[in-house]
């Protein structure tokens, strides 16, 4: 008989819970393969009322969280993430920790190159990774000439503590990475704080060295809730809708442009994110979004509002 494999939840959060969520229900469906082991939150009546709905353990006691999953997600705040996924890579246990992958470069790369001297599973939660559509632009867009991204949404009353690009933007930036795999030579970028000291408008104009662009929109005090994506390449048009999963296919017949619908089987992200993520780390393989690409995202995103920083800096004076 196999051993059973153990999960947990660090940080039960407005993220989190929807972790333990997932992760009650993979353990349910498992057939006894999968385990909620245990959440950890510093909130124990959090904590408890979560384990309690979940049937899993509530601790407050990082090492004892530690002893008790073989794999775990990390949704606290990105300033803990190095002691928190540290501890866990240190002690041999898988982790998938939420964007953005740490609160600088040194300790992204640090968590990055811990997994590989554990010879652990290190995943970034870049959840849109995971969205139905995106396995349509995979499918159909292999040479990206122009790239045009829209990510709004009224304030979250969260993440306060950093901008809209670290907060928000950083989704299609590590998109437009993986769809473009070109070196970046080019970035103009614009941002302004409304409710919040820093930018909770942006928008990014990235220009790569085999001619790509990409230009990039996030604000989290819209009005409405807006998540799209359009792709252009010489013969065609993708233009995607990542909150409705669903989209069209635009493409040139003769001197005419025809109209297709994409069809998209819609699922939960997070469920097959969560699910990606165990698999992964039972069988040892690769995640879809790497500690490496979580860095390179957020190195494009520290990039971005250090410009947007400059230039509000600049204006001031």
């Amino acid at each position: 008989m196999s051993k059973v494999f153990r999960v947990g939840v660090a940080g039960v959060g407005a993220i989190g819970r929807n972790h333990a969520r997932v992760m009650a229900e993979l353990a349910a469906n498992s057939q006894g393969a999968i385990e909620f082991g245990a959440i950890y939150d510093v909130d124990q009546n959090r904590a408890q009322e979560l384990a309690a709905t979940f049937n899993t353990k509530a601790v407050s006691d990082l090492k004892e969280f530690v002893s008790l999953v073989d794999a775990a997600t990390v949704a606290v705040p990105t300033i803990a993430h190095r002691e928190i996924g540290g501890m866990l890579l240190d002690n041999g246990k898988h982790v998938l920790v939420e964007k953005p992958i740490a609160d600088s470069l040194d300790e992204a790369q640090w968590l990055v190159n811990k997994a590989i001297e554990c010879g652990l599973i290190l995943q970034v939660g870049h959840i849109e990774r995971f969205n139905p559509v995106m396995r349509q632009l995979e499918e159909r867009m292999d040479y990206p000439r122009f790239i045009e991204s829209h990510r709004l949404s009224p304030f979250p009353n969260r993440s306060m503590d950093i901008g809209v690009v670290l907060d928000v933007m950083i989704h299609d930036i590590e998109i437009v990475l993986h769809l473009v795999k070109s070196p970046l030579v080019d970035v103009d970028a614009v941002g302004i704080p409304v409710l919040t000291r820093r930018e909770d408008i942006a928008n990014a104009r990235l220009k790569f060295e085999n001619g790509c662009v990409a230009n990039i929109t996030a604000s989290r005090v819209s009005p409405e809730k807006l998540r799209k994506i359009r792709v252009f390449q010489s013969e065609c048009y993708l233009s995607l809708d990542y909150q409705e999963q669903s989209g069209w296919i635009y493409r040139r017949d003769g001197m005419q442009i025809i109209r297709e619908e994409v069809r998209v089987e819609k699922d939960e992200p997070l469920k097959l994110e969560l699910t990606a993520f165990v698999e992964c780390a039972r069988q040892g393989k690769r995640p879809v979004v790497s500690g490496q690409e979580g860095t390179e995202a957020l190195r494009l995103a520290l990039q971005i509002t250090e410009q947007i920083e400059r230039n509000n800096a600049a204006q001031k004076r």
